[in-house]
């Protein structure tokens, strides 16, 4: 896919793919003005993206408790959830692991970065991530991609995720909750997708994760 094409099309062509979304949209009335609501409890909150993935144990199952345990977080509330993905693995030899389950997350949140980056690892400590090698198997990453409009090169967060501009399992699911973000100082998602390709992707119609409630 070239990054001139007019227009994009961030899922492939499939004849079984269906015309509207069920696993995200439309989101209940209810659980709008639920949310809403929830938000006026936040003073001056900021946005966040957060990027979901797993390749161990019950993928689905540990990322919607990723989900949840986010919503559950003081000072966080979780706006929008993306479509599941299934994704090789990155960085690994093809076949040397299972697939991962991804998904992106867009939050309103009080914390500041650090604080989120704390919530972050104590919801991967939760499913007892491991950290052995850098591209190991995990049964769960819980990846800060973008606060706001910051930028910082601080080695324990930097922000944006310094490669989120070249990962389509983060872009293509970011783009479905958001298809006019923009990645600070790498331009629009929808001609980030359109140079790396969603090649590799593949959105699963047969699971979904719920918005909290």
């Amino acid at each position: 896919m070239s990054s001139e094409s007019p227009e994009f099309a961030p899922f492939p062509d499939e004849s079984d793919q269906p015309a509207v979304d069920p696993t995200v949209q439309p989101v209940p009335a209810s659980v709008v003005a639920q949310v809403d609501a929830a938000d006026s409890t936040l003073q001056n909150p900021k946005i966040a993206v957060v990027a979901l993935g797993s390749n161990l144990g019950n993928r689905l199952e540990t990322l919607q408790g990723a989900v949840d345990a986010l919503e559950d977080t003081p000072g966080v509330r979780v706006r929008s959830v993306s479509p599941v993905y299934e994704t090789e693995p990155w960085g690994v030899p093809p076949g040397s692991q299972g697939s991962y389950f991804n998904a992106v997350v867009l939050i309103r949140t009080t914390l500041p970065p650090a604080a989120l980056l704390e919530r972050a690892h104590a919801i991967e400590e939760a499913y007892r991530r491991v950290r052995t090698e850098r591209w190991a198997p995990r049964t769960i990453d819980v990846d800060i991609v973008v606060y706001q409009d910051v930028v910082s090169d601080d080695p324990l967060l930097t922000l944006p995720h310094p490669r989120a501009h070249e990962r389509a399992f983060v872009l293509v699911p970011w783009y479905d909750v958001d298809p006019a973000a923009v990645l600070p100082g790498r331009g629009p998602v929808a001609d980030l997708v359109a140079v790396v390709g969603v090649q590799g992707v593949a959105r699963r119609g047969d699971v979904e994760l719920r918005l909290p409630e």
